[in-house]
């Protein structure tokens, strides 16, 4: 096998490679397929597809070899709709495990911008569930932050139509991430998702009348104004969803997570803007806004 682990070119007849069984991808625009498949038969496939080489027994008793597909759906696909009998790919050692399929699926999917905003998420939730990987480190291994993967997780909490419904296109990915302002209110959250798709809402749109409507969910919860925006001040920094309850003598701060891995992620990016807060260098009061025995100094930490 270790003439087929480099870098090398081979030519492979198309019917010999299968499909990669961790593509995250569920969705391919026929029309775009059509145009590929065309520009194909005249220009040939520019990029070698990344197969792994796997060899089983026929009915006969003799061996034949098959290949995986790692990464190339896309140009597999137009390729056999082009006619093309032969196909030209690059053979990864047959040893690569199940994830890093998945992890090179994913990463060519995002690099070309293929991946519809729920495959994303379902891709990164089974990277999390399968493989036991935290948000902190899909994110490294996509180039992306920890926020990015998390709010894309978010997604899946979404009514089963709504996601459908940026799978189709029907709604943006922009779209779905305003109504998760409505979490916990699904009647609401349909009937703008209906007025989206009815009255072709901008996304701009839909924030404010998600906006609108969580603010009357605030009035009813008598809110205060400075409360609102620490609440968003922590979504935004923690990626995920944060309400504040006061209570008389105190209060509750209730923060949203997805799994266990993702709630140890949460807990050491609070430590780490705590030792950040604790290091930071701090200068002397000038001279004329130093206290005076009638000032007294309180200082608060989160």
């Amino acid at each position: 096998m270790s003439q087929f682990e480099n870098d090398a070119i081979f030519w492979v007849d198309a019917e010999k490679i299968r499909p990669n069984p961790y593509q995250p991808r569920t969705d391919f625009d026929e029309t775009r397929l059509k145009d590929l498949a065309d520009s194909i038969r005249q220009y040939g496939i520019l990029s070698p597809l990344i197969v792994t080489r796997h060899e089983e027994t026929r009915e006969d008793g003799g061996l034949s070899a098959y290949y995986e597909l790692i990464a190339g759906e896309r140009r597999l696909r137009a390729s056999k709709l082009a006619g093309v009998s032969q196909i030209p790919v690059v053979i990864r050692s047959a040893e690569d495990n199940d994830r890093e399929k998945l992890e090179l699926a994913i990463i060519e999917n995002l690099q070309r911008e293929d991946l519809n905003a729920i495959d994303r998420a379902r891709a990164f939730d089974r990277l999390a569930k399968e493989f036991k990987l935290n948000n902190a480190e899909i994110g490294r291994k996509i180039g992306r932050s920890r926020e990015y993967v998390s709010n894309s997780m978010r997604l899946l909490t979404l009514p089963q139509e709504i996601q459908n419904g940026i799978r189709t296109g029907a709604i943006y990915e922009g779209h779905a991430r305003a109504l998760l302002m409505l979490e916990g209110r699904p009647e609401e959250m349909m009937t703008v998702f209906r007025d989206i798709t009815v009255r072709k809402l901008s996304v701009r749109d839909v924030e404010k009348i998600t906006r609108e409507i969580a603010w009357e969910k605030a009035r009813k919860r008598d809110i205060k104004p400075e409360i609102e925006e620490m609440e968003k001040a922590f979504a935004e920094s923690l990626g995920t969803k944060v309400e504040i309850r006061e209570q008389e003598g105190g209060g509750k701060l209730i923060i949203d997570f997805f799994s266990t891995d993702d709630l140890t992620s949460i807990l050491q990016q609070l430590k780490q803007k705590q030792e950040e807060s604790l290091t930071a260098p701090t200068e002397p009061l000038p001279a004329e806004d130093t206290p005076g025995d009638d000032f007294s100094v309180e200082r608060f930490s989160i």
